[in-house]
């Protein structure tokens, strides 16, 4: 870990927004000309802060005549992510089509085997109850593990702890939703010898918050380098709506409402900018548990959730490996 030359304070994340925008459209225009050899980006967008600052950035980088963005709903999906992403398009001035997936994801079993997986858990549910996957345990020091919150039509919640094959298996269907964007995405690329724009904040890219050959698949991940508190500002700077700038990130992934903490991290987002940036820079949890008022020993949690997910999720950034190398190849 690096020695940490800089206490913590409220204004380490901030950087200078003009000079940040100018760097990665140019980065942005460099790599198609002289990498990836295409004509334009091609975005999905979900109506969250990282696609919608992805393609603002995208429209920096090229005008609005060679971005095309596309809304991928399907039947989970919050109508609220669609509007916004309509609405971010119409402000940026760029083509954009909806395409609902819905019917593909039915086909392929997505909808069936997460039903099969949540029945185990609950025989009793049924058309109409909705769900969603809960983390806990690694904020107290314990090992993480997951529960599975229902909601029947009248309202009641109910919460069991989640057997690890249903929780594999209910992550796996839900994953195809990811998938198949994905595929729907390179298909308009394909057409138009255009570029996939991948979204990920700095969080998100560190700790394997994708899915592999889902939205961790793009050609150029404009803001992987940059924090989600940092990625908030830009959007902000770029003028985008307020409604866009005011998102609270979820996952928009399963029919209850659900926040990226409750699924994954240990803090909110805000929380765990620090807390990586802090861990980044080799701050002691002793000085990150008072700035945060969340104690030395949470604190030092965190460090090691952190870790664990970095240790876990190298898979996630893993490129397919060879018996032997293909040495003629650049």
């Amino acid at each position: 870990m690096p020695s940490s030359k800089t206490k913590l304070s409220d204004d380490v994340l901030s950087f200078d927004m003009d000079r940040e925008v100018d760097k990665i459209a140019e980065a942005m225009r460099e790599i198609l000309r002289s990498k990836l050899h295409r004509r334009g980006l091609v975005i999905a967008m979900s109506g969250g802060i990282d696609s919608s600052v992805s393609a603002a950035l995208s429209v920096k980088a090229l005008g609005p005549g060679k971005v095309f963005g596309l809304l991928l709903p399907e039947q989970d999906s919050s109508s609220s992510s669609s509007d916004r992403g309509k609405q971010l398009a119409e402000h940026l001035g760029i083509e954009y089509i909806t395409h609902n997936i819905a019917k593909t994801l039915e086909a392929i079993g997505c909808y069936e085997w997460r039903d099969k997986a949540i029945k185990e858990t609950f025989p009793e549910y049924t058309d109409g109850w909705k769900n969603k996957i809960v983390i806990t345990g690694g904020i107290e020091g314990q090992f993480n593990h997951f529960k599975l919150v229902v909601q029947t039509p009248q309202g009641d919640i109910k919460e069991k702890k989640l057997g690890l094959k249903q929780y594999l298996q209910i992550v796996a269907a839900t994953n195809y939703k990811q998938r198949i964007r994905k595929t729907v995405e390179y298909f308009h690329a394909d057409r138009l010898n255009y570029a996939v724009v991948g979204t990920p904040n700095r969080l998100e890219y560190d700790q394997g918050f994708f899915v592999k050959n889902g939205d961790g698949s793009a050609d150029v991940k404009p803001i992987a380098h940059l924090y989600k508190t940092q990625v908030y500002a830009l959007a902000k700077h770029l003028g985008l709506p307020d409604e866009i700038c005011s998102a609270v990130p979820t996952t928009d992934t399963y029919s209850l409402s659900q926040g990226q903490d409750e699924f994954y991290f240990a803090l909110p987002y805000q929380q765990m900018d620090i807390a990586l940036w802090a861990l980044n820079h080799g701050v002691s949890a002793k000085e990150l548990g008072e700035y945060l008022g969340i104690g030395e020993d949470r604190a030092a949690y965190v460090y090691q959730d952190i870790q664990n997910k970095r240790h876990t999720t190298k898979y996630m950034h893993d490129k397919a490996y060879l018996v032997e190398p293909v040495t003629e190849l650049p």
